[in-house]
C-alpha cells in the first residue's frame, strides 16, 4: 500500500485535534456498506448515486450496469468522488476519496473482488467472476470499476478534524 502524505488542516479542526491516521481511514473504507459516487455528466453537471463498494487491493471498487447513467458519465470523464460515513455530529468519521475510475478486466483481480464482495456481505452480494467481467447475483453482467485514491479527506466528528491524504506514485 502506498502510504499517503497526511496533513491536518487546522482551519477546520478543533485546537486539540490531531490528523486521523491513514490506518483508521482505511478501516472505515474497508467497513463501508454504501458510498455516494459522484461523476460528471457530459454537459458538466454532477451526478450522485449510491453504490455498494468494496475495498481490496488498495483501492475502492464498484459495479454498474453498462447502460446506467454513471457508466455513460465514466465513458466521457473518469474523474470520481466516493463519499462514505454516517454524518453524525458527535462521533464517527466521514471519508471522501478522489480518483479516476478504471475498468477492471483482469480475471484474477475479478476473482478476488467477487470473493471480497461475498465475504463483506456474508454471501448476500454474490458476484460471480466470468473471465473479464463479473455477473450480478441476478445473472447479468456488470461493469466493474477500480478507483485508486489520488486524494482523500477524513472528517472526524466529536473532536473535529479535517485530514487530507495525498497519494504519490512510487
Amino acid at each position: 500500500m502506498r502510504e499517503p502524505e497526511t496533513t491536518l488542516d487546522p482551519r477546520y479542526s478543533d485546537p486539540a485535534a490531531v490528523a486521523t491516521p491513514w490506518a483508521v481511514t482505511r478501516a472505515a473504507l474497508e467497513a463501508t456498506e454504501l458510498a455516494w459516487l459522484v461523476t460528471v455528466r457530459p454537459d458538466g453537471r454532477p451526478h450522485a448515486t449510491p453504490v455498494v463498494p468494496v475495498w481490496a487491493d488498495d483501492a475502492l471498487h464498484f459495479t454498474t450496469g453498462e447502460r446506467e447513467q454513471k457508466a455513460a458519465n465514466l465513458r466521457a470523464d473518469d474523474r470520481v468522488l466516493l463519499q462514505t460515513g454516517r454524518l453524525d455530529w458527535e462521533s464517527g468519521i466521514d471519508v471522501a476519496v478522489e480518483g479516476r475510475a478504471a475498468l477492471a478486466h483482469d480475471p484474477a483481480a475479478l476473482v478476488r473482488l467477487a470473493a471480497a464482495w461475498r465475504q463483506r456481505w456474508g454471501g448476500r452480494w454474490a458476484f460471480e467472476a466470468r473471465g473479464d467481467h463479473l455477473d450480478h447475483p441476478g445473472g447479468f453482467p456488470v461493469v466493474t470499476y477500480t478507483v485508486r485514491p489520488e486524494r482523500a479527506l477524513a472528517f472526524a466528528e466529536g473532536t473535529f478534524s479535517h485530514t487530507l491524504y495525498r497519494f504519490h506514485d512510487a
